[in-house]
């Protein structure tokens, strides 16, 4: 919405508010509830991307972490 459309009428045939189905009616906008399906899904594919997210982890611990001849090398 732009800000002049709060101060100006509004423009004929820009919007129909009889067929405007946006709106939320009192009733009718209930949330929907979720099948022991949809949360076993859910579930799964959550357990996946932490599988995942531990072995990028240790692809980028091995790429960036210390090398074991450097940790072991004598200071002077």
């Amino acid at each position: 919405m732009l800000l002049n459309e709060m101060f100006e009428p509004p423009i004929a045939g820009y919007q129909d508010l009889k067929n405007d189905n946006s709106r939320p009616m009192w009733r009718m906008s209930r949330k929907t509830k979720l099948t022991l399906k949809q949360i076993r899904t859910l579930r799964r594919m959550m357990d996946v991307r932490n599988y995942e997210k531990k072995e990028h982890l240790k692809k980028v611990r091995e790429q960036y972490g210390a090398k074991p001849e450097q940790a072991e090398a004598p200071s002077l």
